[in-house]
């Protein structure tokens, strides 16, 4: 009984940290869908979300300022994409993966030279860390809001894809960017709300991960960013149900290999060795589906 239960716990461990990739990879995989672009800077907006929290929480409280967080990391991630990315919208692509990288690597430094490189105690939100019994496991409420927050998300996401006006003129463009500018589609309008749902999914993921972690520094946002980057290739990037169960698939596997002593060093290298995998034997993820590029 005791085995399972621990057993049990490895599992639920595993599907928060999931939660957390899939909400991260969403974004990868939205901005990726419209703009044929890897944000590089996402896993830093996931960085700065959590420091705004740190700071606003210096004077209010943590409930106080959630919305804030969550309307400051909009608002962050929505000037990267006019400052960084719209000026290059006609340029090559490796232009804007180069801005994308620049843009992280700036976030990153700011963060930096603010805090002086030192880690920073993230603020308990009253309730989340408390523990209750589900028959021999203990667990926190925080691993049980995790997946359950993280699949409400989802599924209003897909919804708002699938059914609404907006909705609509994302697949659009995400099939043919250039017809649907033609057809009168507002493009730019189109890349903003991209960019709006996936730094607001980011900035719920902060709050949900380093209340579990207990810190935030400004380097914490690389390895999260590039293990959900890996999740959303896994699954098939431009998908998001691909991009969610890539990320279960990942935090699951990492679980157990972190809990087995002999092998724990190596989680980091499972998720990029299963990269490798994928472009090797699947390039296209799971559920992703086969791109011809116009000549």
């Amino acid at each position: 009984m005791h085995e399972a239960s621990y057993y049990i716990q490895l599992l639920l461990s595993g599907i928060t940290v999931g939660s957390l990739y899939a909400l991260i990879a969403i974004g990868y995989t939205m901005v990726y869908g419209i703009l044929r672009l890897i944000n590089f800077a996402h896993g830093d907006i996931f960085m700065m979300a959590g420091f705004f929290m740190v700071y606003l929480c210096t004077g209010m409280s943590p409930l106080v300022a959630l919305p804030l967080v969550l309307i400051m990391t909009v608002i962050l991630g929505v000037l990267i994409e006019r400052a960084a990315y719209k000026p290059l919208r006609t340029a090559p692509r490796m232009s804007v993966m180069i801005s994308a990288i620049g843009v992280s690597y700036l976030l990153q430094n700011l963060a930096t030279y603010v805090t002086g490189g030192l880690a920073r105690a993230y603020p308990e939100i009253p309730g989340l860390k408390n523990t209750i019994q589900l028959g021999s496991v203990s667990v926190n409420w925080i691993t049980i809001i995790t997946p359950v927050l993280t699949i409400l998300l989802v599924v209003v996401l897909v919804l708002l894809i699938n059914h609404t006006k907006i909705g609509m003129a994302m697949r659009a463009v995400s099939r043919d960017f250039e017809t649907a500018q033609l057809m009168g589609i507002k493009i730019n309008n189109v890349i903003s709300v991209t960019f709006i749902i996936g730094s607001f999914l980011a900035a719920v993921a902060s709050v949900l991960y380093f209340t579990n972690y207990g810190q935030v520094s400004p380097m914490i946002g690389a390895m999260p960013g590039l293990k959900a980057f890996v999740a959303a290739v896994f699954g098939g990037i431009g998908s998001i149900p691909g991009a969610v169960i890539g990320a279960y698939i990942i935090g699951v596997c990492e679980s157990f290999i972190k809990a087995n002593e002999t092998f724990s060093v190596f989680s980091n290298a499972f998720t990029f060795a299963l990269l490798i995998c994928v472009l090797l034997f699947r390039p296209n993820g799971l559920f992703g589906e086969k791109m011809t590029e116009k000549v």
